[in-house]
């Protein structure tokens, strides 16, 4: 199995703490559909027969596309890939595009999940984000979607700066009110070269507070599981039944093709990068060519990148895996290295497994660093 992910680079307006590739221009929005159109057709030989069984909009905005637009990108899809008979058609969607007729002419396509940009639902934290709805607009688009959706997610941000913990609790009580089924959620994060960060510099927002935003964490965790969602993946909590199949295909390490520009692809052994410009992204594909890096995975990279995805999940690393994928000096090293933040209780090992302790979740990324090995193949 495989999915296909499409990268919509377009937004109303930019969020000030975001790095994703996107352009607040629609000038060049039907020939990039055209272009994603094209490439879709150009790399249908890449997957050769492997099913498709999810496809998934991200961006950008992906909900600024008409109807109209999106379908012809699904039935390129169907085209010239092969799809399983039920796949999971993901749309990221801002909750201002998400009006009441809008979600109903989303309800009458193939797209069957809604992955809801919310954030917040409180005023304040979105003005400081920059974001395009408004907390009425939050609510209100969920109260509806529901009504014609059965598999919707929703974002949202803590460690936001001034948001304190009883803010948070309620951000997530109205959230668990709605009776929705699944919650990606982050911290917020001061990337280079975005506008938070350039504010953070010159003294205008504060910095994040780290230490809050891990409070925050262990808060929504506890919130959420004691609600009956599962935590999955250390950004992700679903009901049973409704965990993202699309992301988790990236954790498993399954092959998906990123179309569109900057988007990532990957097959088990090698991964791919597109271009990150849209005009470039543009005619290279007018003249049939595809704006792609490749970089062939060595069984270093291919163990350090099991390592990385692994260990944010529930399923966590498989000693088994290991020893049989990469080799015996590989789980030697795995265990050598793990028994450090086993002993600080970061770690543990259950089943044949090494997995992150509940201590250890919000550090996992780092973690997963200090596993990592170097120089072997």
């Amino acid at each position: 199995m495989a999915g296909i992910y499409i990268h919509i680079p377009f937004c109303k307006q930019a969020c000030y703490y975001c790095d994703f590739h996107f352009s607040t221009s629609l000038k060049k929005k039907n020939t990039l559909i055209s272009a994603l159109i094209k490439e879709l057709k150009l790399r249908k030989d890449e997957l050769k027969e492997t099913p498709i069984e999810t496809i998934y909009f991200g961006g950008g905005t992906p909900s600024i596309l008409s109807n109209e637009e999106l379908q012809l990108l699904i039935d390129s899809v169907y085209e010239n890939y092969k799809v399983i008979s039920c796949p999971e058609i993901t749309l990221e969607a801002n909750p201002d595009d998400l009006h009441k007729d809008r979600i109903i002419e989303l309800s009458k396509s193939p797209i069957n999940r809604l992955s809801i940009g919310i954030q917040s639902f409180f005023e304040k934290d979105l003005k400081l984000m920059n974001r395009a709805h408004n907390a009425d607009e939050a609510r209100s688009c969920i109260e509806v979607a529901k009504k014609y959706f059965s598999n919707i997610s929703i974002d949202l941000i803590y460690g936001i700066q001034g948001a304190t913990n009883e803010q948070w609790i309620k951000n997530i009580e109205i959230a668990l009110n709605f009776e929705i089924s699944h919650i990606s959620s982050y911290a917020l994060t001061v990337e280079p070269k975005t506008a938070l960060a350039s504010f953070i510099e010159k003294g205008i927002i504060e910095d994040v507070d780290d230490e809050q935003a891990h409070q925050q964490f262990l808060i929504l965790k506890d919130k959420l599981e004691e609600e009956g969602f599962v935590h999955y993946e250390l950004s992700n909590f679903g009901k049973e039944g409704f965990f993202s199949k699309n992301n988790s295909a990236y954790w498993q390490g399954k092959s998906y093709l990123g179309i569109g520009p900057s988007a990532h692809s990957f097959n088990g052994t090698q991964r791919g990068w597109n271009v990150r410009n849209n005009t470039k992204y543009i005619n290279a594909l007018n003249k049939d060519e595809l704006p792609i890096e490749i970089e062939i995975l060595t069984l270093t990279d291919r163990y350090n990148e099991y390592i990385m995805t692994g260990l944010r999940t529930i399923w966590g690393v498989s000693l088994k895996k290991v020893e049989e994928d990469f080799g015996k000096l590989f789980k030697d090293y795995l265990i050598e290295r793990a028994d450090i933040f086993i002993n600080q209780h970061l770690l543990y090992i259950d089943d044949g497994h090494i997995r992150v302790s509940r201590k250890g979740q919000f550090l996992s990324d780092g973690i997963s660093s200090e596993l990592f090995k170097l120089n072997l193949a």
